[in-house]
């Protein structure tokens, strides 16, 4: 693992905010109108408001609350129009961060993220998981994580219903936009003949696209995600990571833009879930500790105050996932003892 030069992490910054721009741009346009700010339970949110001419408002779903939006919106309130951003600079500026070594999403696992981008999955409160995730958490921290965890063609989109309360109305078709990219996608039947298809996959190769939602309770059904059309496979833990997803770019001929649990969290619930694996997942458990290990020792280096927080809300959670989060740590000692040395320090738990 490495650290990126300066010059490619602040390239990069550059290019999540024109990423950022360019998904409002599409929003709203270039009509006249003002951002103005929701609370939903005890979330904020930003709006696009505008009037139409019958003096009808119509407001339209920007994003949940974040500094790239804050910017947006003040620059906005201050110019009065936004440009429309230049989609042959993000792919100039996106080629120089490969050439400076940020990290990229493979060609056919970023055309179905720019699909799913493009169809609104992420603005509607998809959150990239998983290995991708990983893969792109590299770009927001500014390391190379180097080995050979960063491979697999598995897509996975988490997505629960609660979201839909601050989204609105809007919806798409997730299984009509892969079928749209005429790549072979196939529903895989589930392995209960009463089950619903969560999986899409393209005959004869890896290439996979999953749909997950957080489990509410033991022995749960697959779970429709309405606005989506689609069936999830409900998993436990999974509303951990949701909580607190950030806005990034996974960068591949161009770019897209992406949300992404936060670093913290990401690492942890690699810790929770690594332990809930059977045996007969070693490999994957095994890769689940490698990836927390890398991104704690970032974190650990960089930002130990949203450890701290992200260790709290797993407290928050209860004793049942405080006790799987120190099993996760344990387990991690064996292939990772400094790791997770640092991090039991970190969070007062020690032996």
């Amino acid at each position: 693992m490495r650290k990126q030069p300066i010059e490619v992490q602040t390239l990069y910054a550059e290019l999540l905010d024109r990423l950022v721009a360019l998904e409002a741009q599409r929003a709203f346009g270039h009509a006249p109108g003002s951002f103005v700010l929701k609370t939903i339970k005890g979330a904020d949110y930003y709006y696009f408001q505008q009037v139409d001419p019958g003096g009808k408002r119509r407001q339209s779903y920007i994003g949940r609350r974040s500094e790239h939006l804050d910017a947006l919106a003040q620059r906005y309130a201050d110019e009065r129009s936004l440009a429309a951003p230049d989609v042959a600079g993000i792919e100039r500026m996106s080629a120089l961060l490969r050439t400076g070594g940020a990290l990229r999403t493979d060609a056919a696992s970023a055309r179905v993220i720019r699909a799913l981008a493009d169809s609104g999955v992420f603005r509607l409160g998809g959150v990239l998981v998983g290995t991708h995730a990983f893969v792109v958490l590299g770009n927001v921290l500014g390391v190379d994580w180097g080995g050979t965890g960063l491979r697999t063609q598995d897509v996975d989109i988490a997505a629960s219903n609660s979201i839909s309360v601050a989204v609105g109305s809007d919806d798409t078709d997730l299984p009509s936009v892969l079928d749209r990219l005429e790549m072979g996608f196939l529903p895989v039947p589930a392995l209960d003949p009463t089950g619903n298809t969560t999986s899409f996959k393209v005959r004869g190769q890896g290439l996979r696209v999953d749909l997950l939602a957080p489990a509410v309770r033991s022995g749960q059904r697959d779970v429709l995600i309405r606005r989506f059309n689609a069936w999830a496979q409900p998993l436990k833990f999974l509303d951990y990571v949701m909580e607190d997803s950030v806005s990034a770019a996974a960068i591949d001929g161009g770019a897209v833009l992406v949300s992404v649990p936060s670093p913290a969290r990401f690492a942890l619930h690699k810790l929770i879930v690594a332990n809930e694996r059977p045996a007969a997942m070693h490999a994957k458990r095994e890769k689940d500790l490698w990836q927390a290990a890398r991104v704690l020792e970032v974190v650990l280096d960089e930002r130990r105050g949203d450890l701290r927080i992200a260790w709290g809300a797993v407290s928050a959670h209860g004793a049942g996932w405080v006790k799987r989060g120190l099993a996760g740590l344990t387990a991690l000692e064996s292939s990772e003892p400094e790791a997770a040395a640092r991090t039991m320090a970190e969070l007062g738990l020690g032996r």
